[in-house]
Formats: C-alpha cells, structure tokens, sequence
C-alpha cells in the first residue's frame, strides 16, 4: 500500500515504516513550524499524517480524539501501519504503541473538559489532536503547555488535524489558524507560511519570530502554519469513490466536506440564537452609526476568577456599543467591580448586574453609592411570556435570553444592532434550549462553560443590557406578560 513501507528485522529503523504521500502531507511533514494545521476537506490523510509524524520523527507521542469510540479507526489503522513488525507491541489496556528504541505513540481522549488535567506534567515531544474542531480551546491550549523534551536535538510539534467547524463551538480553530483559514483576515497566510506568535498580557498577538521584552520578562513566540489537504491529495482514498459520497451529502455538510470554511455552519437544532441571526445583527452595527441618544442600560457581567472577563455592554435603544472587557484578575473584588461600572455609567442609564456569587459585592456597593442597579438573579420565577403567548419561562435567565432572541428575529425583531465581535457571535450561539413542563429552559451558563470551555461573559452582558426588566412595572404597557 502506498504510504507503508516495510522492513522486518529486529533493529527496524522507524523512518523507514512510513512515507508521506506527495503533497500537503509531505510538505506538513517536513514541516519545522511548531504548531501545524492540516485538513480541510474529508479524506485528505489526516490520520496517517498524525501516526506517520508521531511515529518516525518523535520519541514521546499522543494523539487525542474528543471521545475514546472515535479514537478505534486510529487503533485500527496504526495497526496497519505497525502491525506487521514483530518488535512493535500495542498495550490494549494503556492504549500504548511501544516502538522500540524507547519510542512510545499513546492514543488518548478528552471527553470532558477537566480531562485535560489527567495530563498536566505529562511530557510529550509529540501532541496531535485529529478532528481538532471537536476539543475546547482551553483543552488544546492547556495540554500544549507539556509539548517538550529533554531529549537534546529533538523537536517538540503540536499537529491539529481537522476539517471546517460545524457548528460555533468549534470556530475556534479557524481563528487560531486565521492568517490561513479567515476570508477576511487583515495578513493572510499562504498554505506552509510560518508566522509567529505569543502571549503578551493573556491576549495571543503576531510577532517577529525573536524573543522580546515585555515588563521585565523574556517571551519566547511559537511559531505556527497550516496546510489545506484535499480528497485528491490521498490517491488511495480517492480511488475508491469516495467522492461521490461526500457528493451525496446534503449542504451545508457537502461544502463543508470538501473543505470551504466559509460554509454555513450545520447548526445545532438547539441553538436557541440562529447564527445568521447574530450576524445580520453585526451587519447592521457596521452599517450604522452611534445613535445620538442616551444610554438605557448597562448589562455586567463579574467575572468568577481564572481566565473569566468582567465584561459592560452599553445600550443606546436598539444599537449596543464596542464590550469593554477587563480580565478577572483586573477585577479581583466588589470595589473594583463597582469602580469599573461607574467609569462607564452615563446618566439616567439602568444597571443590570448579574448578583449570583461574585456579583453581591459589586451590588452592594452600588447600591450603597445610590445606582440605579438591578440585580439580575437568574433562578428567579419569570412570570413573563414570548411575543406568541404560547410559551412561558422556567426562569429569569430563560426569559432575558429568549427576549434577546426575539429581539434579533429578522422577520418581527427589533433590527437590534450588536458590534462586529468575534467572541460576542460564538457566546451569542452558545446556548442551547429546550422545553420543559415548566416552559422555556436555557443550558445554564456553568453547563455552557464545561461544553466550550470558556465562560460566554460577553453574551450574558449583551443579553443583560438588551432586556427590558418588567417586574416593577405597569403591566399593561407590556402585552407580553402573562
């Protein structure tokens, strides 16, 4: 087959068991970029990339899928690849290759999101993640922190493998590969250019390809590149019709298949906001400019430690202005919290404050300096129902998201306009519903954290401000209510 090559002795020379085909897969694999992407369309050799790299230039190896089941046709194949070779030994129970010569390919899995922490301290010269899109960033990012060696000479790689996102949960990689992947990237990247980059002051920006000073400590950057791979780059695949299988599909899987990441998205059916919804509304925004009227309201959202955000979304009517987000650590306590939200509070604008947890701080404080703040407490009883009147609320949370909703409906919205904001559209297409005997419920936001790996801050804020709080107010004017 080709691809495989075979050379059974004891002593087998482990470049020798494996040749990448012509092409991306060549060039990927002779690649010397830190981090690589490859993928794009189904069958583009994805897989023997990853076994083929991890086996014949690396010393400690792994290769994750989201969910061990989808790891069995790695299994399967690496047996191909190594199965004849009498010195090779698959441990069924650690789910270990031992290569011989000290070489070792591992074949793991991270289905939840604390999995990754099984793997914190753990070595790898060698860390693959195929079908990358199904991993949280926070997974990937976190497991990448043990990609080393100290091993003198050999080189430490990180390969995602995957094709586009489905759906906005795994849109992350598009961003992390944006030079090559975005459309409308400002610097595009041409497939195998190596670009540069780094965290400086927890935000990942594009650099020189130096180490560089920044508050007295040296950052090394990392460099990073992508290959698209297609059907017609894997021979041995495409000669089997494979083709017309992914032509079979319907769209937008056909598309997405062949590798366009600019298809519509295969969106869950239980988003509770379309994504065409979100954009149009960010369409609007940049069509538009700063309405000259007051600020109505203010939505906050307290960050709860780690990498969470203390995000403010102001709301002019129907326009909501650029997020002003500020890193938890910024805000570690209720004066700060407090502080930040008068800086930004304008005259006769409502505060909705998210008062669960870190937020009765922030809300005392407020209160005690005469602000007008609302504490949004999301189990709270919602007495509330959708423009139909069919539909009632199990909570608050239920009810200020699904008015969100109807308020970017494109047919009986509001023509409600939201900043162009990356991680504002993925937070806004995060949540997920479902009906229940006590009406209308919304994944909570802990449930939503654990799934992407993140906490949708900017979303709640948006959700906050763009509500119109009824409670205290006279019913009649809100045909709505219940």
């Amino acid at each position: 087959m080709q691809g495989l090559r075979r050379a059974k002795h004891a002593n087998v020379r482990l470049e020798s068991i494996w040749t990448p085909q012509p092409g991306p897969q060549l060039q990927a694999y002779d690649s010397d970029a830190d981090v690589i992407g490859y993928g794009g369309a189904a069958g583009g050799g994805k897989t023997d990339l990853l076994i083929g790299l991890a086996s014949t230039r690396h010393r400690r190896a792994i290769i994750f899928r989201r969910v061990f089941p989808n790891a069995r046709a790695i299994i399967e194949r690496s047996r191909e690849i190594f199965g004849d070779e009498p010195t090779f030994r698959y441990n069924e129970t650690l789910h270990l290759w031992r290569l011989g010569q000290g070489h070792m390919l591992e074949i793991g899995a991270m289905q939840y999101e604390d999995d990754k922490k099984n793997h914190q301290g753990q070595a790898r010269d060698f860390i693959g993640f195929d079908e990358a899109t199904e991993f949280t960033e926070t997974q990937v990012r976190f497991v990448m922190g043990w990609n080393r060696s100290t091993v003198p000479g050999q080189k430490c790689r990180v390969v995602m493998t995957f094709n586009p996102p489905m759906d906005e949960q795994g849109d992350w990689v598009t961003r992390f590969f944006g030079p090559w992947l975005d459309s409308v990237h400002p610097n595009p990247a041409a497939d195998g250019e190596v670009r540069w980059f780094a965290t400086v002051d927890g935000k990942e920006i594009e650099t020189g390809s130096e180490p560089f000073e920044h508050n007295g400590e040296t950052i090394t950057p990392k460099s990073r590149t992508f290959f698209h791979a297609k059907l017609s780059d894997n021979p041995i695949l495409e000669a089997t019709g494979y083709a017309a299988t992914i032509d079979a599909m319907p769209e937008p899987l056909r598309s997405l298949l062949k590798g366009n990441f600019d298809a519509a998205r295969a969106a869950d059916s239980r988003q509770l906001i379309p994504t065409d919804w979100i954009k149009a509304a960010q369409q609007r925004w940049r069509e538009q400019i700063k309405p000259e009227t007051r600020c109505d309201a203010l939505g906050v959202d307290v960050a709860r430690g780690g990498a969470d955000q203390t995000v403010i979304a102001k709301r002019y009517g129907n326009w909501v202005a650029n997020l002003i987000k500020v890193p938890g650590k910024a805000t570690p306590d209720g004066p700060s919290v407090a502080s930040l939200t008068l800086q930004h509070y304008e005259a006769g604008a409502k505060i909705y404050l998210d008062a669960i947890g870190v937020g009765t701080s922030p809300l005392d404080i407020l209160q005690a300096n005469g602000a007008p703040v609302i504490p949004i407490v999301n189990s709270e009883r919602s007495i509330a129902m959708d423009k139909s009147r069919k539909l009632k609320f199990r909570n608050l949370r239920a009810e200020i998201w699904w008015k969100l909703r109807e308020a970017l409906d494109p047919a009986n919205g509001d023509n409600l306009a939201l900043p162009p904001d990356r991680e504002l559209l993925a937070d806004l297409a995060a949540p997920r519903w479902s009906i229940t005997i006590n009406g209308v419920l919304i994944e909570s936001k802990d449930d939503i954290k654990d799934r992407i790996g993140r906490s949708p801050d900017c979303g709640d804020a948006v959700a906050m401000a763009c509500w119109l709080d009824h409670r205290n107010a006279d019913w009649g004017q809100f045909d709505w209510i219940r």
